[in-house]
């Protein structure tokens, strides 16, 4: 029978390829995200009226739907606002929302599309300081975080330039991939 277990390692796997390329590429291929953004759905459609019945297919692939949409709020505002985030990686958090959102009955599938998401901003906000720690540039990005957050607060002619040099880059799929672990480590339920 298929359940949460099976849609927690197909969340792996996406995750687990997503974060595999983005860190060689710093890219997430639209065919893993948009395919698995698209698929999601239909399978929680077949899968579910398959065990269950049509309407509880029909209820499995909206919420697979909801899932998607409540899981990429916070990644666009993050994108479009702030260019916080990649696109890419707003899209494979939808996919895994897409995922997630039908394997459970209800909302309780929408939310653990929503805490795979924390769990991978948990994620980067332990691993990407460590990172610069390790590299030794903790204390010059930090620097220019607080010019970056003041920059605004302060007169015109006190400003400083925002240069490229300024900002710091990083790749947000490891520690999605690290969220779908913990989120599958805590929800693991045995037939």
């Amino acid at each position: 029978m298929i359940g949460l277990p099976h849609f927690l390692v197909l969340a792996l796997l996406v995750a687990a390829v997503g974060a595999a390329v983005d860190w060689r590429t710093g890219r997430i291929p639209n065919v893993l995200t948009l395919g698995a953004l698209g698929v999601a759905p239909v399978v929680h459609l077949g899968t579910a009226t398959a065990l269950h019945g049509v309407s509880y297919g029909l209820n499995a692939a909206a919420m697979s739907l909801l899932g998607a949409v409540v899981s990429a709020v916070v990644p666009c505002f993050l994108y479009f606002s702030a260019s916080a985030i990649g696109g890419g990686d707003v899209k494979l958090l939808a996919a895994l929302g897409a995922i997630l959102g039908g394997a459970c009955p209800g909302l309780s599938g929408v939310m653990l599309g929503l805490e795979t998401e924390f769990n991978a901003f948990l994620a980067a906000a332990v691993i990407f300081p460590g990172r610069l720690a390790y590299e030794g540039r903790l204390g010059g990005v930090l620097l220019n975080t607080i010019w970056l957050v003041m920059n605004p607060l302060l007169p015109p002619h006190r400003r400083r330039a925002i240069t490229p040099e300024m900002m710091t880059y990083a790749r947000f799929g490891p520690a999605v991939f690290v969220g779908v672990l913990v989120t599958a480590l805590t929800h693991w339920r045995q037939p």
